[in-house]
C-alpha cells in the first residue's frame, strides 16, 4: 500500500515537472528559420527602409522602439500586451483595440517568434517583430493568414506575471 502511494506521488511530481520544464527550459535558438525565409524577411526590411532591425539567432528580426523600464518576461511568464499583426502587404489580420483592451497569454503558448522576441522588452516597452514563416504559422493558414506568410507584429508589453 505504501509503495503504491509513493509511486502515485512520484508519478504526479514527475509529470508536473515535465510540463513546466518544457516551457521554462526553452532554448530560443533551437528552432531556426531556413535561409530562404530569412532572406525574404531581410529583403522586406531593406525594401521598406526599416532601420535598426536586429537578427535573432532563430532568424527572427526585431526592432525595439522603446525598451521599457519594468519587469522582463521569461519563458514561464504570462504577458499582457497590446498588439497589431499584419502581413507584408499591410493587411491587418489581428489586433487589440481600446474596446477589447490588452490581451493576456502565457508566453510558452505563443508562436516561436513571440517567445524569442518578447523577453527583450521590459514592461512599457514597444517592439516590432518581423517573422519568417517557420517561426510563425509555417505552412498552415490561420484566419486571414495564408500559409508561408511573413508576419509583422507591433507589440507593447503592458504587464508580466
Amino acid at each position: 500500500m505504501l509503495r503504491s502511494i509513493f509511486a502515485s506521488v512520484l508519478a504526479v511530481v514527475l509529470l508536473a515537472g515535465c510540463g513546466k520544464s518544457n516551457v521554462c527550459n526553452y532554448e530560443p535558438c533551437d528552432v531556426k528559420a531556413p535561409a530562404n525565409e530569412i532572406a525574404a524577411v531581410q529583403a522586406y526590411i531593406t525594401n521598406n527602409s526599416i532601420q535598426g532591425a536586429v537578427q535573432h539567432c532563430s532568424g527572427l528580426f526585431y526592432t525595439i522602439d522603446t525598451l521599457g523600464t519594468g519587469e522582463q518576461p521569461t519563458p514561464c511568464s504570462t504577458v499582457t500586451i497590446d498588439y497589431r499583426g499584419s502581413l507584408t502587404d499591410g493587411t491587418v489580420f489581428d489586433q487589440t483595440t481600446s474596446a477589447s483592451g490588452p490581451a493576456t497569454f502565457p508566453l510558452g503558448n505563443l508562436i516561436t517568434a513571440w517567445r524569442n522576441g518578447l523577453p527583450y522588452l521590459k514592461t512599457g516597452g514597444t517592439m516590432t517583430l518581423y517573422i519568417p514563416p517557420t517561426l510563425g504559422y509555417g505552412t498552415f493558414s490561420s484566419g486571414q493568414i495564408p500559409p508561408n506568410s511573413i508576419l509583422i507584429f507591433k507589440i507593447t508589453l503592458r504587464g508580466v506575471q
